[in-house]
């Protein structure tokens, strides 16, 4: 079988999905981590108005959407365009063990932090031995 490669092809499919295109811009940086008993995630978004931005947790699928609109206008020229615009989506799968109902979300100085509880379900318990003494019996020989 004959397969045709073209390197420059499969570069420009890497640079998309790294940095993204113009119709769909690039993912927005994340960090995540736990602290205790919450995990914490923050995303990266200068640049955009907190009231574009929309949460939707279903099932174990956190959604983000944001949107950072063009700054043109019928009397604006634009000399340079290198910040990503459009919608940006990120979907995060959250594992059972997290609170999906007890979110807490900000944003402030251009991040938007989530922070999400452990589970009760999933937080290290200590189990008690009972003991019974009526069960004890002398061994004769």
């Amino acid at each position: 079988m004959l397969v045709r490669t073209d390197p420059f092809r499969q570069f420009d499919r890497l640079a998309e999905q790294v940095f993204g295109t113009v119709a769909r811009p690039a993912a927005m940086p994340m960090d995540a981590w736990r602290s205790g008993t919450e995990f914490v995630v923050e995303f990266d978004l200068p640049g955009v108005d907190p009231g574009s931005i929309d949460l939707d947790v279903e099932r174990n699928v956190l959604t983000v959407r944001a949107e950072r609109p063009a700054s043109t206008g019928p009397d604006v020229e634009l000399v340079a365009a290198e910040r990503p615009r459009g919608v940006f989506s990120r979907q995060v799968i959250l594992g059972d063990t997290l609170d999906n109902e007890k979110i807490a979300a900000s944003y402030d100085a251009g991040v938007l932090r989530l922070t999400i509880p452990v589970a009760e379900k999933a937080k290290p318990r200590k189990i008690s031995i009972s003991t019974s003494a009526e069960d004890r019996q002398a061994i004769t020989v």
